[in-house]
């Protein structure tokens, strides 16, 4: 297949989406539907009521995006969908529905992967992926990946327990700022002191690419008690710079280490712009190029597995229909290092 024409869906955790793409980049149709407001009232993901909304919109979203693309179901050359890592109750209902399509309609499936959609989104429509170092960071993962080109990853490190984005949510919950806490955080730090309080770099200095976060959440939980509505602007600032100093300082580091010229960040807290910042500032000074994923593609969303799927359509890498989900990340997308 040159330019196969692919449907996506995405429901590895609390957005429904689908997109129809043209490789590598001619975005035909992307329709999302969010569940933030509805697991906000519950401070986080709740497994069961994201996979019971997901059997509610993927049918609406599936025949929106391609009522927006203008073809039907007979046009598609390939159906994908997020078969991990993520929510199992979330996944199987994407998966299972692009299956169903597949079968009815004599297709070629891509079981995708969140991560590899992830990891390709700052180079979305591009023909060629470079060579470069990927940063995920979202909710659910924090890992950095030597990136050779498209389909060749070696992962460097990953989140030993909480990742970057979830330390922010769990953090958000322990203020009673809500959910989805990035933001909330993000903007009351604007008005905070970074320096006002001095939280743990954990790992930063661990000589490897790994990441942990959780002891740094507890350490905002025992200092708590001691402070007062007054301190949390400099709470949260004090909490984000933390979070952005070991991001930049492991992500600039393995930069170096593997002799990539690029840092390519995708994930929802890329659209953190202290983050976004002090990683540029800190990439030229150690002359690197930093890539951002767009907004859209920063979160979950349907468009990026449509382009991850291209890819694998592209080299004539499908799955069988037979294919379970996985959803923990494993190694399978990585070659051995």
């Amino acid at each position: 297949m040159i330019h196969p024409l692919v449907l996506a869906l995405e429901t590895s955790c609390d957005e429904t989406a689908a997109a129809v793409l043209r490789f590598p980049g001619e975005l035909l149709g992307h329709v999302v539907a969010s569940q933030a407001d509805v697991h906000a009232a519950y401070g986080g993901v709740v497994p069961e009521v994201a996979s019971r909304n997901h059997l509610v919109h993927v049918r609406e979203v599936t025949e929106s995006a391609l009522q927006q693309a203008g073809v039907g179901l007979s046009d598609v050359d390939v159906c994908a969908a997020t078969s991990g890592p993520g929510l199992a109750s979330a996944l199987l209902v994407g998966a299972s529905a692009a299956k169903g399509l597949a079968l009815a309609l004599g297709k070629p499936f891509v079981a995708a992967n969140h991560i590899e959609g992830h990891l390709l989104s700052p180079f979305f429509g591009r023909a060629e992926i470079p060579p470069s170092i990927g940063l995920v960071v979202s909710g659910g993962h924090t890992l950095l990946v030597d990136i050779e080109g498209a389909g060749r990853y070696r992962l460097l490190g990953r989140t030993l327990d909480d990742a970057a984005g979830e330390a922010f949510d769990k953090v958000a919950k322990l203020l009673g700022l809500g959910y989805p806490g990035g933001p909330l955080i993000e903007a009351a730090a604007r008005q905070g002191d970074c320096t006002r309080f001095e939280f743990p770099r954990s790992m930063k200095c661990s000589g490897d690419f790994q990441f942990s976060f959780s002891g740094l959440k507890t350490s905002v939980r025992y200092l708590l008690p001691k402070t007062s509505e007054s301190d949390r602007a400099d709470l949260c600032a004090s909490f984000q710079e933390a979070v952005v100093d070991v991001l930049v300082h492991k992500a600039v580091g393995a930069a170096k280490r593997c002799r990539r010229n690029l840092i390519a960040v995708s994930g929802g807290v890329g659209l953190n712009q202290r983050l976004r910042e002090c990683l540029v500032r800190g990439a030229e000074d150690a002359g690197l190029e930093v890539l951002f994923a767009g907004p859209s593609l920063c979160t979950d969303n349907a468009a990026m597995i449509a382009y991850a799927a291209a890819w694998r359509a592209k080299r004539g890498e499908f799955s069988s229909v037979e294919t379970d989900i996985f959803p923990s990340l494993g190694d399978t997308l990585f070659e051995v290092s």
